[in-house]
């Protein structure tokens, strides 16, 4: 029998967590909403499994728990902020917002945020600015780590740099979340953990042969994460990557080239209106034709039914609502822990 929480009483006790490590009430309610959200869709590498790095990066001072960006940049369109390590949750929720308000005024609004902390799940902000009717792109990178090599190269010198962008459509909202590498820093450290393999070529080893094991990613010289297109295309993963970089470092201050340190993210939120460009009728019609035209596509023989991206990530989200979130094994065990530890009670099971 699978154990599911009911997704209150995980963002509760996720809250309180955040509090009682000294994080500001108001940030610790969006941190906590945007991890659990995180889990609901699916991405449990990038939900509640966070909690507990991103509360020793409270303790350590690596994260800020108070405090506000500052704005070192702004035209009506775009700002460009200096986020000071603070909760990413917290200021990409802030950026979509305040982009979101700008996009209804002028068609479009751009956040750049240098200096904040990890970001969490960024499938996690669409739905919040697409049942607006608008499109939300989000891009990241980390300009403090690497775990990426150049096409043809061994040596890493970017991140996953992941990708999200979600729209409007009559079937429910569209939405991707991407790295342009085949698999992710947390995913491989997993699958380390669990001593199991990847189904495929993930990685490189230093020594620049494609191989499905992990542990090639912990090595001394270390391996690498393949870019997205593995080892038949890996170059048009590599490019997207690069211009993940552009969008972020290259637009919000410190870059790879200052060498920071500590964990963060670079990060762009970017917000477009239909209603200021061809109109928002226009837009659903258009993408209604597309979703109809992907429902209606004949299968590969048996295959399961063509669908749209994030359709089913919404359906898993619906039913944990509905039903409660089933977490990955591993967490569990984890959060009851960091309950403990500060003197609160872990959720009950809800079946």
């Amino acid at each position: 029998m699978t154990t599911r929480y009911r997704p209150e009483a995980l963002r509760a006790l996720a809250e309180a967590l955040f509090a009682h490590a000294g994080m500001a009430a108001a940030k610790a309610a969006v941190v906590a909403e945007v991890l659990v959200e995180g889990d609901l869709m699916g991405h449990d590498t990038h939900g509640l499994a966070l909690l507990g790095p991103y509360l020793d990066s409270l303790a350590s001072g690596d994260m800020r728990g108070e405090g506000e960006p500052t704005i070192v940049a702004e035209t009506p369109i775009a700002e460009t902020w200096d986020a000071h390590k603070l909760p990413g949750p917290w200021l990409v929720r802030d950026a979509g917002d305040r982009a979101s308000a700008r996009a209804a005024a002028f068609g479009l609004g751009a956040v750049a945020i240098g200096r904040a902390h990890h970001i969490s799940c960024l499938a996690a902000y669409l739905p919040r600015i697409v049942e607006r009717g608008q499109i939300m792109l989000i891009f990241s990178s980390d300009p403090a780590t690497s775990s990426v090599a150049p096409w043809g190269g061994t040596r890493r010198i970017i991140t996953p740099n992941p990708l999200a962008a979600g729209w409007p459509s009559p079937a429910g909202p569209v939405m991707i979340d991407v790295s342009m590498s085949i698999t992710t820093n947390g995913m491989t450290g997993r699958r380390r953990a669990e001593g199991t393999r990847f189904p495929f070529d993930a990685l490189l080893t230093a020594g620049g042969q494609p191989t499905d094991d992990p542990n090639a990613f912990f090595t001394e010289p270390a391996g690498t994460l393949l870019p997205l297109g593995g080892m038949a295309a890996g170059h048009k993963g590599f490019g997207l990557g690069l211009l993940v970089e552009a969008l972020t470092s290259g637009l919000a201050a410190p870059g790879r080239a200052d060498a920071p340190g500590g964990w963060g993210a670079s990060v762009l939120v970017l917000v477009l209106d239909p209603a200021r460009f061809g109109g928002s009728a226009h837009f659903l019609r258009e993408s209604g034709w597309l979703a109809e035209a992907v429902h209606t596509n004949p299968p590969i023989p048996g295959g399961p039914a063509p669908r749209l991206p994030g359709e089913r990530a919404w359906a898993r989200r619906a039913a944990a609502l509905r039903d409660g979130v089933a977490l990955h094994p591993s967490i569990p065990p984890a959060l009851a822990a960091r309950a403990a530890a500060a003197g609160l009670a872990m959720p009950p099971a809800s079946s």
